[in-house]
């Protein structure tokens, strides 16, 4: 079963969830702005994108800017427990959309590399 995390206002999400309806693989949607993730799952996330949490922050989004920019700028750096708990806090700051299908896992920005998984 491949697993969708899905931010239906993100059109890199809705052309992950096209592919998956179009291929006919078997998924699970689910909406994690509206079904947050807790810490267990995060940190899972995480490690099968091997990634650190904040590669997985959007940056670049206004909140990110206005809250936690300016931290980050004077060289202070947060750890990998503060990355999470951020983003349980602030669940829009997660990159989107994340796909994983078993052991896997990509952020699908483009969607093509949904193929890197599914195929």
């Amino acid at each position: 079963m491949i697993i969708l995390y899905h931010n239906p206002e993100s059109e890199d999400s809705n052309k992950c969830l096209e592919i998956l309806e179009t291929s006919k693989h078997n998924h699970e949607i689910i909406k994690y702005k509206d079904k947050p993730l807790d810490a267990v799952k995060l940190r899972k996330i995480i490690k099968l994108l091997n990634v650190s949490p904040i590669e997985i922050i959007r940056t670049r989004d206004v909140l990110w800017i206005e809250k936690f920019q300016h931290i980050v700028d004077s060289g202070i750096d947060f750890s990998e427990e503060e990355y999470i708990q951020i983003l349980i806090k602030y669940p829009e700051l997660i990159e989107r959309p994340i796909i994983i299908n078993g052991d896997k896992a990509v952020i699908g920005k483009p969607a093509r590399k949904i193929f890197d998984i599914i195929t």
